[in-house]
C-alpha cells in the first residue's frame, strides 16, 4: 500500500462530504427554543460516557436519542459533522484532520485516554522474531481501522526508532476486526496485534503472546480523544450543551471514586436495561476511562504532538491549524473550586 494513500486520517472524499454538509446540516435547536436532546452514537457492548451520565442522573432534563452503534471514531465525527448525530468522538489527529478540511466543529471533552490500566498494547507471538522498530519492515500490523489512534502510535514508534520514511512505508497497517485480531496473530496471518482493554486481557491470559510496545509506554498518561459538537449546535443549544459536556465530566470523575465493581456493576444493568441484544461480559475487564485530565478538560498539549505529527507527513500545512481553534472548554462546568458534586442520583429506569 503506497504510503500516501494509507497516511490519509480520512479519504479526501469523505471531508469534502463532511465541509460541504455542514453547510446545509439543519439544527437540532430552532426557533429560539433549545433541543434538550443529544443524538449520538453508541458502541456494542460497551456503555459510554454519555450514557453513563445519563443513568447516574448528571443529565438533568437532557434526554439522549440513540441513533445506531458507530464503526469508527473517523466516522463518528463525521456523522456529528454532518448534522446526522449531535455529537461524535474520535481519536485527536483524526478531529485535527476533520477541522483543516474545513468542518465547522469543537472538542468540548476528553473521553478516552491513555494511563496504566487503559491503553493498547502491540503484541507479537512469544517465539516472534520481531524485537524492535526495524524487524517490523515488511511485517503487517493489524488494527482496527487506519488514520486513527494505532496508526499513529505506530509511526510515532518506528520514527523514534530511526527508521525514514521510506523504511515506514514498507510497514502494513492492516485493518482487522479487533474480535478476530488475536485469532489472526496466533494463525500467523500478521505479525503484529494491536490489542486493547478486553480483548488484550483475555489474550494475555490464553498466553503465548508478548508486548512488543504499548501507548502508555511511549507517551505516558495522556488524553487520546474528544467529543466533538458542530459550531452551530453550541450556538443554538448552549444550555443543553453545558449540561450534557458538564454531565460527562461528572461521570468521569465518578467513575474515578467509585470502586471498580460498583462501576462494572452499574454498567451491565444499563446494558441489560437498553435491550439491544447485546452481551456484557465485556464489560467485566473494565479498569479505566483512561482520561488524564480532571472532568476531562482539553488542553493545547492534547492537539499540538498530532499537528505536529500530521505536519511532518504532509497532511497539513505548518499553521494551518492552531491547538486553541479546535476545542472549548467553555461547557465543561466541571473544574476548581465550583466543580460540581458528583453523588449519583437513582438509576433511570
Amino acid at each position: 500500500m503506497a504510503a500516501a494513500s494509507r497516511r490519509q486520517f480520512l479519504s479526501l472524499a469523505a471531508l469534502g462530504a463532511v465541509s460541504a454538509a455542514c453547510g446545509r446540516a439543519s439544527a437540532s435547536g430552532g426557533g429560539g427554543t433549545e433541543t434538550g436532546r443529544v443524538r449520538y452514537q453508541g458502541s456494542a457492548g460497551q456503555v459510554t460516557l454519555p450514557e453513563l451520565a445519563e443513568d447516574l442522573g448528571y443529565l438533568g432534563d437532557v434526554r439522549l436519542e440513540w441513533v445506531g452503534n458507530t464503526i469508527s471514531g473517523p466516522q463518528d465525527i463525521q456523522s456529528a459533522a454532518t448534522g446526522q448525530t449531535d455529537v461524535g468522538g474520535a481519536f485527536n489527529g483524526a478531529v485535527i484532520k476533520l477541522v483543516a478540511a474545513g468542518a465547522p466543529v469543537k472538542s468540548v471533552i476528553s473521553y478516552y485516554g491513555v494511563d496504566r490500566d487503559a491503553y493498547s498494547g502491540y503484541y507479537v507471538l512469544a517465539d516472534s522474531p520481531i524485537r524492535g522498530p526495524r524487524d517490523l519492515l515488511g511485517k503487517k500490523v493489524a488494527m482496527n481501522t487506519l488514520g486513527a489512534h494505532a496508526e499513529a502510535l505506530l509511526d510515532i514508534y518506528l520514527q523514534r526508532g530511526g527508521l525514514s520514511a521510506a523504511e515506514v512505508a514498507k510497514v502494513e497497517p492492516t485493518v482487522l476486526p479487533p474480535v478476530n485480531t488475536e485469532q489472526a496473530l496466533r494463525q500467523r496471518q500478521i505479525e503484529v496485534a494491536v490489542l486493547g482493554g478486553v480483548l488484550r486481557d483475555k489474550a494475555l491470559a490464553a498466553g503465548g503472546i508478548r508486548p512488543l510496545f504499548s501507548d502508555f509506554d511511549l507517551l505516558g498518561a495522556f488524553n487520546a480523544g474528544t467529543f466533538v459538537m458542530t459550531d452551530r449546535f453550541l450556538k443554538q443549544n448552549p444550555e443543553t450543551s453545558r449540561t450534557f459536556v458538564t454531565g460527562v465530566a461528572k461521570a468521569i470523575e465518578w467513575s474515578r471514586s467509585t470502586p471498580r465493581a460498583e462501576v462494572i456493576a452499574r454498567s451491565v444493568e444499563i446494558v441489560k436495561r437498553r435491550a439491544r441484544n447485546e452481551d456484557p461480559g465485556a464489560l467485566q475487564f473494565w479498569k479505566s476511562f483512561g482520561v488524564a485530565a480532571p472532568g476531562g478538560r482539553v488542553a493545547d498539549q492534547d492537539f499540538q504532538l498530532w499537528i505536529d505529527w500530521l505536519v511532518s507527513h504532509g497532511d497539513i500545512k505548518a499553521g494551518q491549524v492552531r491547538p486553541g481553534d479546535l476545542y472549548s472548554n467553555a461547557y465543561n462546568g466541571f473544574g476548581g473550586a465550583s466543580a460540581p458534586a458528583v453523588s449519583p442520583s437513582a438509576s433511570r429506569s
